[in-house]
């Protein structure tokens, strides 16, 4: 998408020149392939909503690939490659399976930070092993925010504010019942995040 965004106006802030350049280069080039070449182009994007249409005409980008976020077991796998490529000491606690029904919706990437985030969790502690503890710390952070130790609820404020993340909760549970795999409510919080 960075060089293929759509020529129509819809998604575009100002005029690129060059990238229009580049754009029509790169088509004219998809174009002088014949159907014998051994020539496959591949082409990765998290915007295809912003991709021009000329792009995905016949014998062009054709195909779409849908790669969805990793299910729980691949989340295991994926943070048993990270936990393992650094060497990370964890906790007799730790069971990797339950991070994983932890982190629904996590990329790759973003279990990749979350091993990287309790190591430097526990790294503060000055503890010389990741314990469960840690990883839960980092999912919250992950989730949420960062807690603000400045930012407190006066008087009624906490009250209104635990209402309404109840109200949240409450929905949150009726929906993970009505539609499976639907992440369930794992916690509540009113800290100011």
């Amino acid at each position: 998408d960075a060089v293929a965004k759509s020529r129509d106006g819809k998604h575009r802030i100002v005029s690129n020149d060059e990238r229009e350049q580049t754009l029509n280069q790169l088509l004219t080039e998809m174009d002088g392939f014949d159907s014998n070449s051994a020539v496959i182009v591949l082409g990765a994007t998290n915007r295809a909503d912003v991709l021009d249409p000329a792009l995905r005409r016949p014998g062009r980008f054709d195909r779409v690939v849908m790669v969805e976020a990793p299910d729980r077991k691949g989340r295991e796998a994926i943070l048993k490659v990270h936990t393992s490529k650094k060497l990370l000491p964890l906790g007799d606690d730790i069971d990797l399976g339950d991070i994983a029904s932890m982190t629904t919706g996590f990329s790759g990437a973003e279990l990749a930070n979350l091993v990287n985030e309790a190591a430097l969790l526990a790294g503060r502690k000055n503890k010389a092993i990741v314990e469960k503890i840690d990883f839960v710390e980092a999912v919250e952070r992950s989730i949420a925010g960062i807690e603000k130790k400045t930012a407190k609820l006066k008087g009624n404020e906490k009250a209104v504010v635990a209402r309404h993340e109840v109200g949240h909760a409450v929905v949150g549970t009726a929906i993970a019942s009505l539609l499976p795999g639907q992440p369930r409510v794992e916690k509540l919080s009113i800290l100011p995040r």
